[in-house]
């Protein structure tokens, strides 16, 4: 994979990365604020299958924050997120309090570089691909990776978390 493209710009995510010095492609497209779902937008954006698309979404489990990854194509299923990071109960977090914890808008929530380190799990089915699509840190702009290299950057794990 190529290393990072700095015509794109800089965001914490990209930073993380070199920082860490794994390889990642950015990818920028013109967001539409009208969008219905943002991942979609960007596989049809960029002409991405929308299988390798994945969304950060934050849930909160026993009173704290984790990080879900799934296909945009598919939902986080909060039982199976409470499960696999060894909870009791996952609920959908409030988004202004996604968006302090992470440092970044929703819609454009990455899983690297954020505020906070928050336990991060990534669903099994991206390691069905040789790279993903994840935000990069802000809307219109991914950054595509090895789900590896998303695990390590994130200190995350795989685990069956989508419906």
């Amino acid at each position: 994979m190529a290393r990072r493209n700095k015509a794109q710009g800089s965001t914490p995510a990209t930073t993380a990365l070199a920082r860490l010095d794994i390889s990642f492609v950015t990818h920028a497209y013109d967001h539409d604020p009208a969008a219905e779902s943002y991942g979609r937008e960007a596989a049809e954006a960029l002409g991405v299958d929308a299988e390798r698309i994945f969304k950060t979404l934050l849930a909160t489990l026993d009173g704290s924050l984790v990080v879900g990854i799934v296909p945009v194509l598919r939902s986080l299923d909060l039982k199976s997120l409470a499960r696999a990071a060894g909870g009791r109960k996952a609920a959908m977090a409030d988004p202004a309090g996604a968006e302090r914890a992470t440092g970044y808008v929703v819609g454009g929530i990455s899983p690297i570089g954020q505020r906070r380190r928050l336990r991060t799990l990534l669903d099994e089915s991206a390691a069905q691909h040789a790279a993903i699509l994840v935000s990069g840190g802000r809307r219109g702009f991914d950054i595509e990776l090895a789900p590896d290299d998303l695990l390590a950057a994130t200190s995350g794990m795989l685990a069956s978390i989508a419906r």
